[in-house]
């Protein structure tokens, strides 16, 4: 299942997301990841979720968040929950060019069993089909 988080820049969105992860953190029987490319909330993530700074791995560009984001599945075969902050930011595109990742994700969720949830940076009605499916 994937979930989104949307709003314009400034809406409270990452910290939705955060509340979200350590809410299901508590409950969850496999492992939670979240994803950003900032240290900025490092300290508001509960423990038990690993966080992960991508630009401590170069990662810059859709290419490189999908297969990235695909090796952090991969690592392990117990992930239940997967979040996702600044998909847009992180890839360096606009969220209108992004069907590429979301398919990648929507079919790692679905083989894997894991939820993810990601943010994204726009107005419920600038939201691409793509996108919206997921609401």
């Amino acid at each position: 299942m994937i979930k989104i988080v949307y709003g314009p820049k400034g809406t409270g969105k990452t910290k939705i997301l955060i509340d979200d992860a350590n809410k299901n953190a508590t409950d969850a029987k496999g492992l939670s990841v979240f994803i950003t490319d900032n240290k900025r909330c490092m300290y508001d993530v509960a423990r038990n979720i690993r966080f992960i700074d991508v630009t401590d791995w170069s990662v810059a560009g859709e290419d490189a968040l999908c297969g990235f984001v695909k090796g952090v599945a991969a690592c392990n075969s117990d992930h239940e929950y997967l979040y996702i902050d600044g998909v847009a930011r992180i890839s360096g595109k606009p969220i209108s060019e992004l069907a590429g990742i979301f398919y990648m994700l929507d079919k790692i969720s679905n083989e894997n069993n894991i939820t993810i949830t990601l943010t994204c940076s726009c107005k419920k009605e600038e939201l691409p089909d793509f996108v919206k499916k997921y609401l």
